[in-house]
């Protein structure tokens, strides 16, 4: 099967990643709220045992159990390793550092995606775009870092890996374009990652004590709203735009993400904005606009 052809990015695909942001923004403010009554490790694998039974059952359903023997078995298990190494290093990146810092170093994905996909000729980004590229993380960082009271020696082993977390995240979206299972079904490509995450991030939760739950009200709406929401709609519209748009653009517009996570965080829960966010916002979104600025030229 060829591949299909990835274009620049349109007013839909503008749209919609502008929501899959706000939905990823808003999921660091539910984890935080709920975390008193169930782990955020263990949130993460109850969202993704979730979403493997929906779409395992989607697979069953469509192509039955010979669907794993369409080639795609080897790479799909390796995409799922790579995005549970991705979630582990997150959890234990904000154990070791700040949150604010952990986000920084998290979204440095876009980077690592756009020199993976260079070897891709339609992917490959000018000398203003590469600036672009580089003024947007410069925004979310200005925007982003913050004052800790935590050991310099912790913090910096906590920065490295969210870094760690970045490069599997960037790693993952490569994957995708360069192995077979980036051309199976989108709904077997998402099951290949939650159901091997679930057991991965299990086990992972559970050798670090981190599973009781207190099942609230409150715990069962947030858990819901992770698995429909962010598990299932989400990453059935991520995976999507990643089989019918350009990668390194997509990956951009993820930088957008940890600026809705702090604007959530100060309509919700209150925190407070720094004048610094409003000057990394503004680099954010000019460096969206250099990357994409010929493309939209092109539609006017």
């Amino acid at each position: 099967m060829n591949a299909p052809t990835r274009r620049p990015l349109d007013a839909r695909a503008t749209l919609l990643m502008l929501t899959l942001c706000a939905i990823w923004g808003v999921q660091q403010v539910v984890m935080k709220g709920i975390s008193a009554d169930i782990p955020p490790l263990m949130q993460l694998a109850v969202r993704f045992a979730g979403a493997a039974l929906v779409f395992g059952c989607i697979v069953l359903w469509r192509e039955g159990w010979a669907g794993f023997r369409d080639g795609t078995l080897a790479s799909g298990l390796g995409l799922g390793l790579l995005f549970s190494g991705e979630f582990i290093a997150v959890g234990q990146s904000v154990a070791l550092t700040s949150a604010s810092h952990t986000t920084v170093f998290l979204y440095s994905a876009p980077l690592f995606t756009a020199i993976g996909v260079q070897i891709f000729p339609e992917e490959r980004l000018s000398t203003s775009q590469w600036v672009g590229l580089g003024v947007s993380f410069a925004g979310i960082a200005v925007a982003f870092l913050g004052y800790t009271t935590k050991p310099v020696i912790e913090m910096i082993e906590g920065d490295l890996i969210a870094v760690l977390a970045g490069a599997l995240w960037g790693v993952s979206n490569v994957w995708l374009r360069r192995t077979r299972v980036g051309n199976a079904a989108t709904f077997k490509t998402i099951f290949y990652q939650v159901a091997v995450a679930t057991i991965v991030v299990g086990g992972y939760a559970a050798l670090m004590d981190q599973t009781a739950i207190t099942w609230t009200p409150a715990v069962i709406l947030a858990m819901t709203y992770q698995t429909l929401g962010i598990a299932i709609l989400s990453y059935l519209a991520w995976f999507w735009l990643l089989r019918h748009y350009l990668t390194s653009r997509l990956a951009l517009f993820s930088l957008l993400t940890p600026v809705f996570g702090v604007l959530s965080g100060w309509a919700i829960l209150g925190e407070h904005i720094d004048p610094k966010f409003a000057l990394g916002t503004a680099l954010v979104l000019g460096g969206i606009l250099t990357v994409n600025a010929r493309q939209l030229l092109q539609r006017t």
